[in-house]
């Protein structure tokens, strides 16, 4: 009799149902009959007596997988155990026995031996587990995963441990073979993931580090661990009479035909980067070190990074990665979708879909997100959706079909242990898997086998689909690529509103002539062909679409590479609009799109719309954007291309309408602010290897102008004073070429300026104006503190009034403390100066006469117009009126200021609020437009739309009342002498 509280610890719920009661009678008998000749009498007792429904469960498994009773039956001690440790527990022991040291004394056949006897026990308890519910998919891919990092460490670590033994290696600790051995294992594909298949393949690449110093003998090196990697995959993966642990594939690692199994490091890279494909850079985003030196992996997998993750949104990795999966359907015939002799893997709606799907975003956005660099598919649909790249639903959606086809996988596989996806053909062992995976019956399999596929295959198919229309339903206006004079297409365009369609199929036609750079390449013109009809329809929505077309014509003229930008809008059609809007009204945003294509890519992000560019998200994109920059001109070059996106980005928020004027004016500034910070921290570091560092140095940044007060436009210079201290003893710097302390901080301020303003590949960082240090040109170009103090005591007007407009943005912290001190002390102890308001007022004078209007837009130099309000400005905080606060904030800040001591200002705040939005929007168009009736169309809409009135035809009243309204208020509050334009 069986004792009542006899039971197996496997756990879960799952109710399995047997092959069949004959299959499932047999295994029970096989199985105790084992057990009995073996001395089990407590198993072939529980097992015989039929009564534990356990019993049931686990007899159910066997008749459905012959693999599994193969398995126990030969080993039927592996069941017994489980009435005394639970399986979960069981498998962690394996796994951590492996992970233990090698004897010294140990064999090769011995270690063989033993890696499958752990292998077989640890993969029997994982199914048994998997089936009776006890583990989901993604548990069970861990602890196979688990299984294979365990097993490949144990096998290095013994081949490690014998080349130290002969004298090939100094590993510097033989206690611990893979510190430090220079070696390093990369798990790739699911064992990278941790998703490993239940009988699966692993694929593995060994690099290595050609300098490690366990390395004896450099010129045998590749030779050395070519023979370990050889041995390794034998120990591993040779099929003996104990069975085998993992077959072994190392054909993923670089040109396998021509590379060695191990490869050298730089070898590596130069490969990458110089031929890698993208189907390379897909699988690098599943890489994991799963063996060996861990910090020779690190390293490599940090140095692969750019390779993998471009810093541009790669839309071309779509098209490239849908070529892959078509290869691979026509390579292995697979159409449709069904469920006999289906492929869960590869075929259509199965697990590559929904990895592709994930990965093809992956590598379109990892750049510039990192959350995206997961290696796991579930984490990665997750992400995804986290970051409004993917519906919340369609992440879900994918990531609950992925599990259940992994599960159908798996089942696959136990069957007979094969490295098989593909569902049987006939109805019988068919029924087998449908009952492996928890269905009665093979029709209730197969409606929930068919409805994962189906969703699936609709969501991979519309990520490689958006925005490219079918042949059919195509309006054949491509054929202008080849006959200007195409009757079919010159309808068509006439039809959506082109007045001169010949004209235009004339420019279409060229476009086609390859006289543009970016309609070169076969790939860049079956892109644009691909678009070309959604292009069109885009410019024909607009009031003027022959205007729009020849605006895109000189837009594409100037494009120096076209795939990746038109590989972009074919997949994202929601960008037509909004390129053409930027197109026809801005030349300045299209001129940057143009020079560098890639900066649309910002515009790809979700949270577009919504988001508020802050100081602090700035910060914390850059920080992340740097995160693996190398070297000091690669540094540059990341801010150069960061500061241009994001000067792109504002410009098309403000363009469409998502952010306003003042608010444009902050995230300039804002973003002015982190870059400086970023490069003064960069000069200051190479600089102090070349020079040393002056002993107690500090330096900061002063901004001043339209950075001081966070009003920069879309094309403002920024206007700077770099103030250094330093020990009061201090001569000389300490570095190996040492200078003077006045000449290092010059230098470094030329070298800060030339790091801003030095023209590159990525463009120019910022246009800078150092003209209002002390002394102006004729002063250093860096300042002592102590000097900044004095001569600020006996400044003039003027100078005091552009410390008004300033704050430290840059440097040593409590240096820009003292810096802000400084400048509010100027100010406070000038307050009584009997001529400040006449110096104000005699100011603006001569501007009127010697810098008159140009236009009624000209707001800067129109009476009334911007420059009365900043000095309204300045005078309050200068007379002690607007407090000291106001220092550095915007000019409306310190008018609603003024405005609670004096009602004369009551309209100030409202006009500066309005002039800052028409200024902000006209600095998109461009620097010489002063006249509504000379700007782009759709740029005054945007304008009259900002001011909140009817249309155009409102913009110039409106701003001639708002500057009589400032120039009355300014000559009632400040004693005003005349001028030639008053």
């Amino acid at each position: 009799m069986v004792p009542a509280r006899v039971e197996l610890w496997i756990g879960g719920e799952a109710a399995l149902q047997a092959f069949d009661t004959d299959e499932a009678s047999r295994r029970r008998d096989e199985l105790a009959g084992r057990a009995r000749g073996e001395g089990l009498e407590r198993l072939a007792a529980w097992m015989e007596a039929d009564e534990d429904a356990e019993a049931r469960r686990l007899v159910a498994a066997l008749s459905l997988s012959p693999h599994l009773a193969a398995v126990a039956e030969r080993r039927p001690g592996w069941i017994d155990r489980l009435f005394d440790l639970d399986a979960g527990e069981r498998i962690r022991r394996i796994v951590a026995d492996l992970a233990a040291p090698v004897p010294s004394d140990a064999s090769e056949s011995a270690e063989m031996c033993r890696l499958r006897e752990a292998k077989a026990e640890a993969s029997l308890l994982i199914a048994l587990r998997d089936l009776f519910g006890a583990a989901d998919p993604e548990r069970t891919t861990a602890d196979l995963s688990d299984l294979a990092d365990a097993a490949i460490g144990r096998a290095l670590r013994f081949c490690l441990g014998d080349l130290h033994a002969r004298g090939q290696l100094a590993l510097p600790d033989p206690a611990d073979p893979e510190a430090g051995c220079g070696l390093t294992v990369l798990g790739m594909g699911k064992l990278g993931g941790r998703e490993l298949n239940y009988s699966s393949d692993i694929d593995l690449i060994l690099f290595f580090e050609p300098e490690a110093p366990a390395i004896r003998d450099p010129g045998e090196s590749v030779e050395m661990f070519s023979r370990l990697g050889r041995r390794l995959v034998r120990m591993i993966g040779e099929r003996t009479r104990d069975g085998y642990v993992f077959r072994t594939d190392l054909r993923l690692r670089p040109d396998p035909s021509a590379m060695p199994l191990a490869i050298p490091i730089p070898a590596a890279l130069i490969y990458y980067e110089g031929a890698g494909r993208d189907w390379e850079r897909a699988a690098m985003i599943k890489a994991r070190t799963v063996a060996g030196d861990r910090a020779v992996g690190a390293g490599f997998l940090r140095d692969i990074a750019p390779f993998v993750w471009r810093r541009y949104l790669d839309f071309v990795a779509i098209g490239d990665i849908q070529a892959m999966k078509s290869k691979i359907d026509r390579h292995r015939g697979f159409e449709g979708i069904a469920t006999a002799g289906h492929n869960v893997k590869l075929g259509q709606g199965g697990i590559r879909e929904v990895e592709f799907f994930a990965q093809a975003q992956q590598l379109i956005a990892g750049g510039r997100l990192p959350a995206l660099r997961t290696r796991r598919t579930d984490e990665a649909l997750q992400r995804l959706a986290a970051g409004g790249w993917v519906a919340s639903d369609v992440a879900a959606e994918l990531t609950e079909a992925y599990w259940f086809l992994r599960r159908v996988e798996h089942a696959i596989q136990m069957v007979a242990d094969e490295q098989s996806h593909t569902l049987p053909q006939g109805r019988e062992d068919l029924l087998r898997i449908a009952r492996l995976c928890n269905y009665a019956e093979t029709e209730d399999f197969e409606a929930a086998l068919l409805q994962r596929l189906r969703r699936v295959q609709a969501r991979f198919s519309a990520l490689f689909s958006e925005g490219r229309t079918a042949r059919e339903d195509e309006t054949g206006v491509d054929a202008l690529l080849e006959d200007e004079a195409d009757p079919a297409a010159l309808r068509w365009l006439e039809q959506q509103g082109y007045t001169r369609p010949a004209d235009i199929g004339r420019i279409v036609h060229r476009w086609g002539s390859g006289r543009y750079r970016a309609m070169r390449s076969d790939a860049a013109r079956e892109q644009f062909v691909a678009v070309l009809p959604s292009l069109l329809g885009a410019f024909a929505g607009g009031a003027d679409p022959d205007g729009a077309l020849l605006a895109f014509d000189r837009f594409l003229e100037g494009l120096p590479s076209g795939l990746q930008f038109f590989s972009l809008i074919a997949s994202n059609p929601r960008l037509l609009d909004l390129l053409a809007r930027i197109i026809t009204s801005s030349p300045r945003l299209a001129e940057t799109i143009a020079r560098r294509p890639h900066v649309f890519d910002a515009l790809l992000d979700p949270a577009f719309f919504s988001e508020l560019p802050t100081r602090d998200l700035i910060r914390e994109r850059l920080d992340a954007f740097l995160a693996d920059a190398r070297f000091f001109e690669e540094r540059l070059d990341r801010l150069r291309i960061f500061a241009s996106e994001q000067r792109f980005l504002v410009g098309v928020r403000l363009l469409s309408g998502a952010l306003e004027g003042e608010a444009a004016g902050r995230a300039f500034s804002d973003l002015a602010e982190a870059v400086l910070h970023q490069v003064l921290e960069a000069v200051e570091g190479e600089f102090a290897r070349a020079h040393g560092r002056v002993p107690g140095g500090r330096i900061a940044v002063l901004g001043l102008g339209r950075l001081g007060s966070r009003e920069l436009t879309a094309n403002s210079d920024i206007d700077l004073m770099l103030l250094y201290d330093h020990d009061a003893e201090a001569e000389v710097s300490d570095g190996s070429r040492p200078l003077p302390v006045s000449t290092y901080y010059a230098r470094m301020t030329q070298r800060l300026i030339s790091a801003l303003t030095s023209p590159t590949a990525e463009g120019v960082l910022y246009e800078v104006d150092f003209r209002l240090r002390p002394s102006g040109n004729k002063g250093p170009l860096a300042t002592q503190i102590g000097a900044f103090r004095k001569y600020q005591a006996e400044a003039w007007t003027w100078e005091r009034m552009a410390l008004t407009r300033s704050r430290p943005v840059a440097g040593e912290a409590r240096l820009c403390e003292e810096i802000g001190e400084a400048v509010r002390e100027a100010i406070r102890s000038h307050r009584a100066d009997p001529l400040l308001s006449d110096d104000v007022a005699d100011m603006r004078a001569r501007l009127d006469v010697q810098k008159p209007p140009r236009g009624a837009l000209d707001l800067k130099r129109v009476p009334g117009g911007l420059t009365d309000l900043e000095f309204i400005a300045q005078w309050g905080i200068l007379t002690g009126i607007v407090p000291l606060d106001f220092v550095g904030a915007p000019t409306g800040e310190a008018l609603a200021s003024l405005r609670e001591s004096d009602r004369r200002a009551e309209e100030l705040p409202a006009a500066m609020r309005e002039m800052t939005r028409i200024m902000q929007i006209l600095r998109l168009g461009g620097d010489s437009t002063f006249r509504v009736a000379d700007l782009p169309g759709p740029l005054a809409d945007r304008i009259a739309a900002s001011l909140d009135i009817a249309d155009r035809s409102g913009i110039e009243p409106q701003v001639a009342h708002r500057a009589a309204e400032v120039r009355a208020v300014f000559a009632e509050t400040i004693p005003y002498r005349g001028g030639a334009s008053d």
